[in-house]
């Protein structure tokens, strides 16, 4: 596992709400609809719908993002890169962004060329959360389903948005009461994601593939060398 930082830049620096409010009583294992954002058919203000964006219709930005293979992840000022190992094949399972709001996990799977994903697949995330005994609370968003989650002391915030051939799934966690911005900082961060799904077929909902920037992937390397070692 690595962590590497992203120091400020000043003139680039490029920032991004709904978490479980402080006073909101829900029963574990409870399933609330809440009236929050917008749904399909509104565009607030606040959320454009131009991303996140296929490789195909990407913008050429100056926002910089850490190239994973099939997405392209922004990395805002100030937050760190860490890098989840399945210890046993040594394979990349998860690289994660964490910023001072929680940590943002954002992650692209395989999706039919025209039906919507995210929604089924929220219902069914949803249902297996509150047979674990979390409190779930729905809510809608710029891109359709927001789940948000207590489980214990730890807090989450799923979004989703369906592309072509493609799911985004992106997760916001902290312990304890998500900060009020976290919902808003994960959303800024899919709307700069580039998704890059590649023409090949794969079966609905497999992951996309992660690959690890060369230098990234050789620092993880020699640092498992020398705990080998």
């Amino acid at each position: 596992m690595g962590i590497f930082g992203r120091r400020s830049r000043g003139a680039k620096s490029r920032g991004g709400r709904h978490a479980l409010p402080a006073d909101q009583e829900v029963a574990a294992g409870a399933d609330v609809e809440a009236e929050a954002g917008q749904g399909r058919g509104e565009e607030p203000q606040d959320a454009p719908r131009e991303g996140p964006y296929d490789v195909d219709e990407a913008p050429e930005d100056e926002i910089p993002r850490m190239d994973l293979g099939s997405v392209r992840v922004p990395v805002p000022d100030g937050a760190q890169i860490q890098v989840e190992m399945d210890q046993s094949s040594g394979k990349v399972r998860a690289v994660h962004v964490v910023t001072p709001h929680g940590q943002v996990t954002i992650s692209a799977y395989a999706a039919p060329r025209t039906d919507a994903l995210w929604p089924d697949v929220s219902e069914e995330l949803g249902q297996q959360l509150r047979t674990d005994g979390a409190t779930v609370v729905r809510s809608t968003g710029p891109w359709g389903p927001e789940l948000a989650v207590q489980m214990g002391k730890n807090s989450l915030h799923f979004v989703g948005v369906d592309g072509p051939r493609w799911m985004l799934r992106g997760v916001i966690a902290g312990s304890g009461q998500l900060a009020e911005r976290a919902p808003e900082t994960l959303r800024k961060l899919m709307r700069d994601t580039i998704v890059v799904r590649g023409e090949g077929p794969m079966p609905v909902r497999n992951p996309l593939p992660i690959k690890l920037p060369e230098k990234v992937a050789q620092h993880i390397a020699e640092r498992r060398g020398q705990q080998g070692g």
